[in-house]
């Protein structure tokens, strides 16, 4: 990586040394320069490389190998391949050999299969890389060596997430957020290791401000994944009110859609062959000309050209025969004119007794009502007829919570209670229904 190299990407008048981004990459030439020999080349060209490092740092007892041992291991490999492998391995420092003529793993060697074998083993499983970031974390959190940079890659991870279930959402596809709660599930143990971690970060007193504040935002993006199974449940919810069971098959239109996805274009293209058409098959009744002429009936405002009649039919007269319902209000009558001859005082139970416990409850309810005084009656509507005159009555009438036996004319006990003639200047009681342990009763 020479600077000459570097000049061509650069802008004119920059230097690399005036870039403070090249600085870390510049810094790590050695173990870039190693990745560069192992991944430049043809396809079978990087596998053969890394098939032979990592078998040859796979033996930990004896990790150093002579020359009529590796043939022996790789004997499925063509000898003049394998000595150019090992030679370009050797060449650029992956592969170090002593004076002894035996092969072993570098440093720089070692750490770069070492970075294979732990992506390789977390490619084994779904969203890979949220679990390779955790495990890095972990393991630079356990030598004290966290950066603001490792920690940005795991927010940069958990955000994408975010993203992409928020968009499974959006489509109201039942495909799509089934998908997307799986890879959540699968990402759960990651999770809940990443939260494991940044407890034991944040409750370092002397920890980084800028890592501080880095692992904050991580907390909070793994708050929002956590309430995404939650959101996943309520757009499942709504799939399911719309789904189509097929008569009485038990087929769903969700079955359908998925036996569907499992066909390739080519057999979908088959079903839907005899199913279109790709013009319209009835023949048109009606030419521009026609359509013409009638679009220009309706703009000049041709009443002609109107196509239904909006005008209501004539008014029917009504039946007159029958006259309303009138209210038996003779019960209320009877009881007015027995009131408005009220001089003294009287008991609750001995004014309203008589004829039944029907008309003493009917009396009672009246006396309820006549706790409101006139203004009541007048702001209901009852200032005339026998309804407002038996409003009008200069009567208090009090009730308690407690019960008097009767025992005759069907009642067997009511709420104790008084009723007498008002005084000059005072106002009427309040409604009993104010008092919940006040409200009248009689019981039969």
């Amino acid at each position: 990586m020479s600077e000459a190299f570097l000049t061509d990407f650069l802008a004119p008048g920059v230097d690399a040394d005036e870039v403070p981004e090249l600085a870390a990459l510049s810094s790590a030439r050695p173990l870039l320069d190693a990745f560069i020999t192992l991944f430049r080349g043809t396809e079978a060209e990087v596998l053969m490389r890394l098939l032979v490092l990592r078998e040859i740092g796979r033996e930990a007892d004896a990790p150093r190998w002579a020359p009529e041992a590796l043939r022996a291991r790789f004997t499925y490999l063509d000898a003049v391949k394998l000595e150019t492998v090992l030679k370009r391995l050797r060449d650029n420092a992956l592969l170090a050999i002593g004076e002894d003529g035996h092969y072993a793993l570098s440093d720089i060697g070692r750490n770069a299969v070492a970075a294979i074998a732990m992506l390789l083993r977390f490619g084994e499983e779904e969203d890979a890389e949220l679990g390779f970031l955790t495990a890095q974390l972990a393991g630079l959190q356990a030598v004290g060596g966290i950066t603001a940079e490792s920690l940005g890659h795991l927010l940069s991870k958990l955000n994408d997430l975010t993203w992409h279930f928020e968009e499974a959402i959006a489509s109201g596809s039942e495909f799509r957020i089934l998908d997307a709660r799986r890879r959540l599930s699968a990402n759960g143990r990651w999770l809940e290791r990443g939260t494991e971690l940044l407890n034991k970060l944040l409750a370092d007193p002397e920890v980084d401000f800028d890592i501080a504040r880095i692992a904050q935002r991580i907390g909070l993006a793994q708050s929002r994944l956590a309430r995404a199974d939650a959101a996943f449940q309520r757009a499942l919810n709504k799939i399911e009110a719309q789904r189509v069971t097929l008569g009485a098959s038990g087929i769903s239109s969700s079955d359908v859609a998925g036996w569907l996805r499992s066909l390739d274009a080519g057999v979908i293209a088959g079903l839907a062959q005899e199913a279109f058409a790709t013009v319209p098959e009835l023949p048109l009744l009606a030419g521009g000309h026609e359509l013409l002429d009638r679009a220009e009936a309706l703009l000049v405002g041709d009443g002609g050209a109107r196509v239904a009649e909006l005008a209501l039919p004539p008014p029917d007269a009504a039946a007159t025969e029958l006259a309303p319902q009138a209210e038996d209000l003779r019960l209320l009558e009877h009881f007015t004119r027995r009131l408005d001859t009220l001089a003294q005082p009287q008991p609750l139970h001995q004014v309203v007794a008589g004829g039944g416990f029907a008309p003493a409850s009917y009396r009672l309810s009246l006396l309820a009502l006549l706790a409101d005084g006139v203004d009541a009656g007048a702001q209901n509507g009852h200032d005339s007829g026998p309804v407002g005159s038996f409003m009008r009555l200069p009567l208090e009438v009090e009730f308690s919570a407690t019960l008097t036996a009767v025992g005759a004319d069907e009642i067997a006990a009511m709420t104790l209670g008084e009723i007498r003639p008002r005084r000059a200047g005072h106002a009427p009681a309040p409604h009993p229904a104010s008092h919940p342990a006040a409200q009248p009763s009689v019981q039969a």
